[in-house]
């Protein structure tokens, strides 16, 4: 079922006057600190009280469609105070992303298997920033399922969404199942017709914690996480074998000049941003010099995009994967592009040196401890011993490892020295 947008009415225009002042204070709206310009694009009906309103908002770099489910409300009465917008066709608007009666008309429209979950004891999940999620228990009051509003919208597919139904549909379990889901129609800012998703009910994960949390929490306590790495490379090699039976796979017949080509506009790029890292060019140049001499490379396949230790989950003695967007900020078309495998792997590799870090391991400990994590994952992958897979796996984290030392250093400047140690070993 895709769900249509109406045109915008009155009514709406009016809304997005109270959204004016509302907006700057969400976790999740993009032009914080900017004067954007707010218009209405269209509204998807749900009830005769319930709207989905998609709201344009651009100022400087961002472009963006917003979704902001509201009510409109003849009656207020015993509304929370802090959900009301104001007033707007005569109504009380109110914010409705936790309200159970547009979760009851949001699941009415749903696709998908469905859950059993009572909308009235929804709970909103605090401190999200780029979306807004809403836990739902079953009538037994046990959490069933978590609803993701999807607070930024785009046409087209949606990686996070379409591939771990696909992986159910593959068999494989270590994804939490899609629910519910709902899709829209709506009239683009640029006149072209966008049909995208509006969000997605998945099963609860019971008892969850965090990868990167329970790592840092091993290294802190000095706990080997050798065990759990096994585990958790094995649930890797596993989701990378479903995506295969899902996605298929593509022959890469160039070799490994593609891969190079990439590893050195990565230098590029991150060597502007940071110059420091020109002393390390000559280094990274010898390991792309490497990588393009290989005559063939394994083939490309639909990978997670962005896995490390914090968008896994360990329950009920076992790993589950979350989060298939991707790299946020990459386009959608490079987010679902077919990569090498591996660098799903590089990505939890690199995630060890940060959990002992923040473990507050340094020196000898560190490194023993970081060593025995990295080693039991790659056996429980099942990375071969070749000196082809191995110089792979290298370039990859490397290219993450440059990536890394630009992000800290625009945004967390003390944590710069992580990523430099990972250097330091790759290039040594």
């Amino acid at each position: 079922m895709i769900l249509d947008a109406l045109p915008p009415d009155d009514v709406d225009h009016e809304v997005v006057e109270l959204l004016r002042a509302w907006l700057p204070e969400r976790r999740w709206y993009p032009a914080k600190g900017v004067d954007a310009r707010l218009t209405p694009v269209g509204a998807v009906h749900l009830g005769d009280d319930v709207r989905v309103l998609l709201v344009h908002a651009r100022a400087g770099a961002v472009d963006v469609v917003l979704q902001v489910p509201v009510l409109l409300l003849a009656d207020a009465g015993g509304a929370d105070p802090g959900a009301v917008l104001g007033t707007a066709g005569g109504r009380t608007v109110l914010d409705a992303a936790g309200d159970a009666r547009f979760l009851a008309a949001w699941l009415a429209h749903a696709d998908g298997p469905g859950a059993d979950v009572d909308v009235t004891a929804a709970r909103v999940v605090t401190g999200e920033q780029s979306n807004t999620s809403v836990v739902l228990p079953g009538p037994d009051g046990v959490p069933r399922g978590i609803l993701k509003v999807l607070r930024t919208l785009a046409g087209g597919e949606n990686p996070d969404i379409d591939v771990p139904r696909r992986l159910v549909e593959a068999a494989w379990d270590g994804v939490p199942a899609p629910l519910a889901w709902t899709r829209a129609r709506w009239q683009a800012p640029d006149g072209s017709e966008a049909v995208g998703y509006l969000g997605v009910l998945s099963a609860f994960v019971p008892g969850a914690q965090d990868g990167f949390e329970l790592a840092c929490d091993h290294a802190r306590d000095g706990r080997a996480f050798g065990d759990l790495a096994r585990e958790l490379g094995a649930t890797v090699a596993g989701m990378h074998d479903a995506l295969v039976r899902a996605f298929d796979r593509q022959e890469a017949p160039d070799g490994g000049a593609v891969l190079a080509r990439a590893l050195l506009d990565r230098l590029a790029w991150a060597t502007a941003a940071v110059p420091s890292l020109a002393e390390r060019t000559p280094a990274v140049r010898a390991v792309a010099d490497e990588v393009a001499a290989l005559p063939t490379t394994p083939a490309r396949q639909r990978v997670h995009g962005d896995l490390h230790l914090g968008q896994v989950l360990r329950s009920t003695g076992r790993w589950f994967v979350i989060d298939f967007e991707g790299e946020p900020l990459a386009p959608l078309a490079a987010r679902t592009r077919p990569d090498l495998a591996l660098r799903d792997v590089a990505g939890v590799l690199r995630s060890f040196d940060y959990a002992a870090a923040v473990g507050g391991l340094v020196g000898a400990p560190a490194e023993a401890w970081t060593r025995d994590a990295r080693d039991a994952l790659l056996d429980g992958y099942g990375v071969g011993a070749e000196p082809a897979s191995a110089l792979l796996l290298r370039a990859l984290e490397l290219d993450k490892t440059l990536y890394e030392v630009v992000y800290e250093a625009r945004n967390r400047p003390t944590w710069v020295p992580i990523p430099q140690a990972g250097l330091d070993r790759l290039l040594g």
